[in-house]
């Protein structure tokens, strides 16, 4: 459930809507943004949720029960901008001696500029193939 939300939340603020959208945009993610959400690994790749069990998921989720925690979200990061910005990065060659490389994650209000949140996380390097 965690990789689909994850994944309709992402496909929905890349201008999504419905639910053939988001199986769309989820079925063009490459191998590694699939890792990232944490899709399921079956026989040597990442798969996606299939347009049905979007559709499944999004109508099981009471919409106050949502607005409530999104509503508190808001409120638990003092977000006073009507939209955020999401944006991600590799950092090229920042890899530490455990081989571990760097991805930053951040949001940043619309109308503030203000920078809410800022993550780093290690991951592991992957060999290309």
């Amino acid at each position: 459930m965690p990789a689909a939300l994850g994944i309709a939340a992402g496909a929905v603020l890349c201008g999504g809507r419905g639910y053939k959208a988001i199986a769309a945009w989820a079925a063009d993610l490459s191998q590694q943004a699939r890792a990232r959400f944490r899709c399921r690994y079956r026989n040597g790749r990442y798969e996606v949720p299939s347009r049905t069990r979007f559709r499944d998921l999004l109508i099981s989720i009471p919409p106050d029960d949502l607005d409530r925690a999104l509503q508190g979200w808001n409120a638990q990061m003092g977000v006073a901008d009507e939209g955020l910005a999401l944006d991600g990065k590799t950092m090229r060659n920042a890899i530490d001696e455990a081989g571990q490389q760097t991805h930053i994650l951040g949001a940043v209000g619309h109308q503030s500029r203000a920078c809410h949140t800022q993550q780093s996380r290690h991951l592991a390097r992957r060999r290309r193939r």
